[in-house]
């Protein structure tokens, strides 16, 4: 247990560090967008059917979706999931299937939580994807875009991204 605590404050400041030393990266490619990737909690992605909304709003086929899940030793290893144990004490994923998740060069990458959770922001920081949009209430310097929603309106989430998209000529 007290290792816990120290591991989160160890990866606490490294993810500070991180974010504060990101480039700004341009959002001004007019690559279109044909992949997609979803990081967010397990609560959130047992409630509704994000992968589906995303893709029937943008019109694209193959969403991925990976959910943060707490550690539970009587759980299996799942493709889909993640947890705080799947990441070293230098801040590097060590999973498999969700570290080539990260390495994968996506088009748009969003980031479904709107608590800060040191955990999924790291996720979303060590993403590849080219443009990465999430709710804005977490933490500015990860996202290309922000939107301000009710994380129960996913429905407005969605025909706001799709809109924004749309402007930036993405869609």
């Amino acid at each position: 247990m007290i290792f816990k605590g120290l591991k989160e404050r160890v990866l606490k400041k490294k993810l500070d560090k991180l974010v504060s030393l990101k480039e700004e990266t341009s959002a001004s490619t007019l690559k279109k967008i044909q992949s997609v990737g979803i990081i967010t909690s397990e609560e959130i992605s047992a409630e509704t059917d994000l992968q589906k909304v995303f893709e029937n709003t943008l019109g694209v086929k193959n969403v991925k979706i990976y959910s943060k899940r707490d550690f539970n030793k009587n759980d299996e290893i799942s493709y889909k999931h993640f947890t705080e144990k799947d990441i070293n004490w230098s801040g590097n994923y060590f999973q498999t299937n969700f570290k080539s998740f990260l390495d994968e060069p996506l088009d748009l990458l969003v980031g479904y939580f709107n608590e800060n959770n040191m955990y999924l922001e790291t996720a979303v920081l060590q993403s590849k994807a080219d443009f990465k949009v999430g709710f804005s209430n977490v933490n500015s310097k990860l996202y290309h875009l922000e939107i301000t929603s009710e994380i129960k309106n996913y429905k407005t989430f969605t025909e706001e991204v799709k809109k924004y998209l749309q402007i930036l000529k993405k869609l």
